[in-house]
């Protein structure tokens, strides 16, 4: 197994990372919006069949989610910038592609490129937590996560109004555009965290988790075109189950797995993953809904006969609102904690559904449907990073907010299919062509209230607020008192002491790393001014602390924790020369 880590110390973060960062989620977000105002257009444009040109839409859910955990991973290996860059990088190169053509498979193998950058989310919110001092953290990591949505909203009116007046291509180009743009700031702005993951890439568990993901996703947004009753369709299924149980298997024996199989099913990851597919399913449910009312015509006795850019406009507040609420979560947080405010958005995207049924009479009202779910799908979106970085260590970051924009990405596949479903089958036909009802419409909204209530029982079992087993410490509170404090949540159970040279003076910013007896990374910290240390431990037993700092050569030392509630005494002495190793 091959162990990476830096000697490079924290560097203080510019103003302009949080809003740089958030930029660039918001740009990957567009991309799974960026064709819904010409969706229906699309057979036309391709010259062909309808169920054909559902695959330009369909590649792109399938590679942001066989791409967002193995991101995530790779990001806490190689560098999350780095990797952040990468994805960037290859969204631009399928938006050229798309750009060029009008040939259904190249629009396909360029549609999948861009869904690709949907791992910049996940390792966004990680670069912001190694980076971001704690006062700051909360509100950027609500922001990080919400920009899938704002992105998704605020894209619906843009390409929209880009549609309508000039050739479909141009959004292919605007795409391009915006995803170099963030690059450039990302290089100008972001340093690269230090952070490293021990161990190796996982390429046998890449390769499993891709396969199963395909053989689960695909049944679900083509099976009603397929029938859902059909051979292909439950093969597919049965296939993802044997192929998923496997890699599962795979996983829980390899020495460095691409996903920590037992860190995510800690209740405190495992409900917050459950939960985080119904907020998906919720939040597709309006972005399906709303914009086909606002654009049928008025002849139907329901449809509101807005155009397609006024339809995207009433939609937009969705997004603005989501984007907004990052300061009130931040606020709503840290007085309650990250639970309560799960909880607190899940009350409100049912209210706004629960009134949503009967305000569908006019396009005020409709806006004011989106404001309100905007409203709670901030809170709750914004929630689930926290709770995600709590209970994981800074060097899963990456890959546990991967599978954590994952278990969106199934959300909105499964609501995707089932409002297909509905839609289809409440359908009027008025000559030849299926007009969505009122009635489905309502059976949609009523569907995500249910997924919301689910969201609801699943959030009340989340454990209540505490140390997380293995958390990760550095000492960079804004004064000596928050660092204090920051110390005093890790000293009852876990190794402290002093880093020293060889003449016993203390020895700050050396890394102290905590390696279990399998050879993995269990805990980080960086040694403060007057050299010392803090790691919590996941659990007792036998561990080896290795530290090392620059001008000093390296030290490993055994150690052992019997579980009790009470931090081990450990200094470290390292050598006066830097030795090579």
């Amino acid at each position: 197994m091959t162990h990476t880590t830096t000697d490079e110390p924290q560097r203080k973060a510019s103003g302009a990372v949080v809003p740089v960062l958030a930029f660039a989620g918001i740009v990957v977000a567009v991309m799974q919006t960026l064709l819904v105002p010409v969706i229906k257009d699309l057979p036309q444009l391709l010259h062909t069949a309808p169920s054909n040109a559902t695959w330009v839409l369909t590649s792109t859910l399938l590679s942001g989610a066989v791409a967002t955990p193995i991101m995530g991973r790779l990001g806490d290996l190689y560098g999350k910038r780095r990797m952040l860059i990468t994805s960037l990088a290859v969204m631009v190169v399928g938006a050229l592609v798309s750009a060029l053509t009008s040939q259904l498979l190249t629009m396909i193998v360029g549609r999948t490129l861009q869904g690709f950058a949907m791992g910049a989310i996940p390792l966004g919110i990680g670069l912001m937590r190694d980076m971001l001092p704690r006062e700051r953290l909360g509100s950027a990591m609500a922001l990080m996560s919400s920009s899938i949505g704002v992105g998704g909203g605020l894209a619906l009116p843009a390409a929209a109004l880009v549609a309508q007046h000039t050739d479909w291509h141009a959004l292919f180009y605007g795409a391009a555009g915006l995803g170099v743009l963030a690059i450039a700031l990302t290089l100008l702005t972001v340093s690269e965290s230090p952070m490293r993951a021990e161990g190796s890439f996982d390429l046998p568990g890449a390769l499993g988790l891709s396969a199963g993901l395909v053989l689960l996703l695909l049944p679900i947004t083509k099976g009603s075109d397929w029938g859902w009753a059909s051979g292909t369709t439950l093969g597919l299924f049965g296939a993802a189950v044997v192929v998923l149980l496997l890699w599962g298997l795979y996983e829980l024996r390899a020495d460095a797995p691409l996903v920590d199989l037992r860190t995510t099913a800690r209740p405190a990851v495992l409900f917050t993953n459950l939960a985080s597919i119904m907020v998906g399913v919720a939040f597709y449910v309006v972005s399906l809904v709303l914009p086909q009312l606002l654009q049928l015509p008025k002849a139907t006795g329901y449809g509101l006969g807005q155009s397609m850019v006024v339809a995207g406009l009433c939609v937009a507040p969705l997004g603005l609102t989501m984007m907004f609420t990052a300061p009130v979560y931040a606020r709503l947080s840290a007085r309650y904690g990250p639970k309560t405010t799960l909880i607190i958005g899940l009350l409100v995207i049912a209210i706004g559904y629960g009134g949503g049924l009967g305000l569908m009479q006019a396009a005020w009202e409709t806006i004011l449907t989106s404001v309100v779910l905007g409203a709670g799908i901030g809170l709750a979106y914004s929630s689930l990073p926290a709770l995600i970085v709590g209970a994981v260590p800074a060097s899963e970051t990456g890959a546990a907010n991967g599978l954590n924009t994952l278990m969106r990405s199934i959300g909105t596949s499964v609501s995707s299919a089932v409002i297909g479903m509905v839609l289809a089958n409440t359908a009027h036909s008025v000559g030849g062509m299926a007009i969505p009802t009122m009635h489905g419409f309502r059976v949609s909204f009523l569907i995500a209230t249910g997924a919301v209530a689910a969201g609801l029982l699943l959030a009340l079992f989340l454990p209540k607020g505490g140390r997380p087993a293995q958390r990760h410490v550095q000492l960079r509170a804004s004064s000596e008192e928050d660092a204090a404090l920051e110390r005093a949540e890790e000293v009852l159970r876990g190794f402290r002491g002093r880093v020293l040279d060889a003449a016993g003076v203390p020895v700050a910013r050396a890394k102290v790393t905590l390696i279990d007896r399998r050879g993995r990374q269990a805990g980080a910290a960086v040694s403060g001014e007057d050299g010392g240390y803090v790691i919590a431990v996941p659990g007792q037993g036998a561990y080896v602390l290795a530290a090392r700092a620059a001008g000093h050569g390296p030290l490993a030392s055994a150690a052992t924790h019997h579980g009790e509630e009470r931090a081990v005494e450990v200094d470290l002495s390292l050598p006066g020369e830097a030795v090579s190793v």
